[in-house]
């Protein structure tokens, strides 16, 4: 099973010129190995470019995309990570979803398909990362 980061999906959205061939070419690879998913952070942030709900399904649905639930040990997990991140001097107060997304991949085990690997590699080393560096 293949997580993936709101960043590919947006990709694919937004049809973006640079990165859209790639996250739809990585997709279809983990496709082809197991079911992709997104959690309920991934579903949030994509919202932002619907204005629908209906709309936001249909997209999801068309890609095959399942929403699963974070566990509490996920959400548990994220809340170390970033609490290890603000120790060791990271300022950045808008990475939160980016240590649930990461916290989810690493509780299940799962791959983690995206396109912003370094957080990612620093706070969950555990997680399989599919990424265009890798």
């Amino acid at each position: 099973m293949t997580l993936v980061d709101t960043n590919v999906l947006l990709d694919l959205v937004m049809d973006d010129p640079r990165w859209a061939d790639w996250s739809q070419s990585h997709l279809e690879q983990a496709m082809a190995v197991g079911p992709i998913l997104a959690n309920d952070v991934v579903y949030a942030e994509l919202s932002t470019r619907f204005a629908r709900i209906e709309d936001l399904d249909q997209v999801l649905e068309k890609i095959s995309i399942e929403i699963v639930r974070m566990s509490r040990h996920a959400l548990f997990l994220a809340g170390k990570a970033f609490l290890q991140y603000r120790r060791s001097g990271g300022v950045r107060t808008g990475v939160l979803p980016d240590f649930f997304i990461g916290a989810h991949a690493a509780a299940q085990k799962w791959s983690l398909l995206t396109r912003d690997a370094r957080l990612y590699r620093t706070y969950f080393p555990s997680v399989h990362l599919i990424t265009p560096d890798a």
